[in-house]
């Protein structure tokens, strides 16, 4: 069921959310959370449906604010809100309304959100692209527990990982990292199986990846060696090399949804590694929503990482 609301209020749009529910016999109480999704307008149908599918194991209301900004000084005085409020089987498992925002409602966002979040539920704030500077101090960030950003999203992802470090406060979190769970979890058990010291490290991707860069940290701080960068031509992280005194342990994914593992002694095993839709990278955020200290860990490093080779 969708309820389209022209020039409306906070108040209105409850109002239409109530009348949605009544009308679909569909009671507000099984929401666990409110995922507020920063976007414009070129991406907001890949983010609400990426919301939608993850509600499927969090059920939640989704608030999508769309900033249209005034195209002349005239026009910001014309300051109004439109609203698009979705229940039933159009919006998932939850609800969702689309806010759109014009003129100084546009920089005033937060006031339309904060009377639509559910009581006594957690805040995740997504910014699909064009995240703010500082997660943490944003208006609509602040009312949140954690705080979603995309390095992928930006033209030059390795400052925009700088400005994370600079940036960072508890509740921060990015899908550049969350993309490495599978991968940090096949490393941690071949270290497991292997158990022998690491003495060098290495990791393959293309080039200005910020997955690779955050994994290469990650490993650098955890094991306490220095990790090279190779440059390959990808896609996205290709390999993990780490050196022992009984020969490498080797995770290699030249394409596809394979990968090799190869440890000292043994022969090598095919594994699944594939690349996860945003959707799924969403649902997995949402299972948990205290500090992620270890993209914390990731974003400092210890120094010990070195410039690329190319091959």
């Amino acid at each position: 069921m969708k309820i389209d609301l022209t020039d409306t209020t906070a108040s209105k749009i409850n109002k239409a959310l109530v009348k949605g529910r009544r009308a679909i016999g569909t009671p507000a109480v099984g929401m666990v959370l409110t995922m507020v999704i920063v976007t414009d307008e070129e991406n907001a149908y890949d983010s609400i449906k990426a919301a939608e599918d993850a509600s499927h194991e969090h059920p939640a209301r989704t608030l999508v604010v769309i900033k249209r900004h005034a195209r002349s000084p005239r026009d910001r005085t014309k300051s109004h809100l439109n609203a698009e409020v979705r229940v039933g089987a159009d919006a998932g498992t939850g609800e969702t309304v689309i806010l759109r925002t014009y003129g100084e409602v546009s920089d005033h966002a937060d006031s339309v959100v904060l009377p639509l979040l559910l009581p006594d539920a957690p805040v995740v704030v997504w910014w699909p692209v064009n995240a703010p500077e500082v997660p943490a101090k944003d208006p609509l960030g602040a009312l949140a527990q954690r705080r979603i950003t995309d390095m992928y999203a930006v033209e030059q992802p390795l400052v925009a990982l700088e400005a994370r470090v600079r940036s960072y406060a508890p509740g921060d979190t990015d899908l550049a990292w969350t993309r490495l769970t599978p991968w940090r979890s096949m490393l941690a058990a071949a270290l497991d199986q292997a158990r022998t010291k690491i003495i060098s490290a290495a990791v393959e991707s293309e080039a200005e990846n910020p997955s690779a860069e955050l994994l290469a940290r990650w490993l650098g701080a955890r094991l306490s060696v220095k990790v090279d960068r190779v440059v390959t031509a990808g896609p996205v992280v290709t390999a993990v090399r780490l050196g022992t005194d009984k020969g490498e342990i080797v995770i290699d994914r030249p394409e596809g949804p394979l990968a090799t593992l190869t440890l000292p002694g043994q022969p090598s095993r095919t594994l699944a590694l594939k690349v996860r839709p945003t959707s799924e990278l969403i649902a997995e955020e949402l299972r948990r929503l205290d500090a992620d200290e270890m993209y914390a860990i990731a974003l400092r490093g210890d120094g010990t990482k070195e410039t690329s080779s190319h091959v």
